[in-house]
Order: C-alpha cells, then sequence, then structure tokens
C-alpha cells in the first residue's frame, strides 16, 4: 500500500506571512494539527504545526536562555538565531518547520510507518515537482488500519 492510497488529499495550506494568532484560529477551527505552509504559486517551503506553536509560547527565562546558549553555539550561531526566531515570531514564517520530511505518494506504508517512529514525527507532506498533493499523519494510519485497508 502506498502514501497515495490513504493520505488526506483536501489539504488545508497556510502562507509563512500568516500571523501565528490567526494560525492558531486557524487550527483550531479546521480542526487539524498542523499544516503544509505554500508560497503564493502553491509551491510547499515547510510545514507548521500545534508544537510549533507551543514552542513559540514558550516562556523563556535566564537559565533556559542560557542553557540554550551553551547547547547552540558549538553547533553554531545561526541555529541560535533560529531557535530565538520561533520563540519571538509573529507569523508562521518565524515557526514553521523549513526543513520538513516530506514523502511522495509512491511512498510505502511501511517506510511511511519507519519514518514517523524514527524521527518522531507524525505530519508528512506528500510533495510531488514543489506541490503540495496530501497529507499523510498518524491518524491516516490509523484510519487505514481500522478500514482494512491493511492488516
Amino acid at each position: 500500500m502506498l502514501a497515495k492510497s490513504i493520505m488526506t488529499k483536501e489539504v488545508k495550506t497556510v502562507t509563512a506571512s500568516m500571523p501565528i494568532r490567526e494560525l492558531a484560529v486557524f487550527l483550531v477551527k479546521e480542526n487539524i494539527s498542523g499544516a503544509p505552509v505554500v508560497d503564493k504559486a502553491g509551491v510547499f517551503l515547510g510545514i507548521v504545526t500545534e508544537e510549533d506553536l507551543i514552542f513559540q509560547d514558550k516562556k523563556i527565562h535566564l537559565p533556559t536562555f542560557l542553557n540554550l546558549f551553551a547547547n547552540i553555539v558549538p553547533l553554531g550561531v545561526g541555529q541560535l538565531e533560529e531557535e530565538l526566531k520561533k520563540i519571538t515570531g509573529t507569523t508562521v514564517e518565524a515557526v514553521m518547520q523549513k526543513r520538513a520530511q516530506i514523502i511522495g505518494a509512491e511512498t510505502s506504508i511501511e517506510e511511511i510507518a519507519t519514518i514517523m517512529t524514527e524521527q518522531k514525527t507524525y505530519y508528512l507532506p506528500v510533495v510531488e515537482k514543489g506541490k503540495v498533493l496530501g497529507i499523510v499523519t498518524k491518524r491516516d494510519l490509523i484510519k487505514a488500519v481500522a478500514t482494512g485497508k491493511i492488516w
């Protein structure tokens, strides 16, 4: 079985310029846990999830900041800058995952399950030629089991 057989095809997308508060309202209204971020031409830029919003709302105090600084600076100042932008960002662009894991329509269910468990990512955009064709979430896998599509 392949991603195209279980993916959600009616994909709700957002733009990078969308304000964080508007994103939160959108996710609640649509009853979804995340959305692909696309540009005006519909080209995939990344994803944004509820977890990204929770991270953004995190309170920062000096010991946490110093610990964050000490752990990230050895990896590079650029990463520290990226994390601080997430914390202080006001738009989707600041909190979205730009290096998001994507899959193709022909990705097998086994490979999807492996990606989800090994990478602890449960929101996989199905992207081909830069365009979002669908989404596979852990709920889609569970629905496939429940309806007898797999197992």
